[in-house]
């Protein structure tokens, strides 16, 4: 016996705002991160002004 699988593929819609808000965060974290590593770089310290 052949029998055959059929998957049904469901679409789903992402309102824009979201994809927008989504990407501006993104966007932020990879600006604070790279904002710690020179931080880091130029002060020796992971957070600058704790001891």
């Amino acid at each position: 016996m052949n029998s055959k699988k059929v998957k049904v593929l469901e679409t789903k819609t992402v309102e824009k705002e979201k994809v927008v808000a989504e990407k501006l965060n993104g966007r932020f974290a990879m600006i604070g991160f790279i904002a710690a590593i020179g931080a880091y770089l130029t002060t020796g310290q992971i957070i600058p002004g704790f001891v």
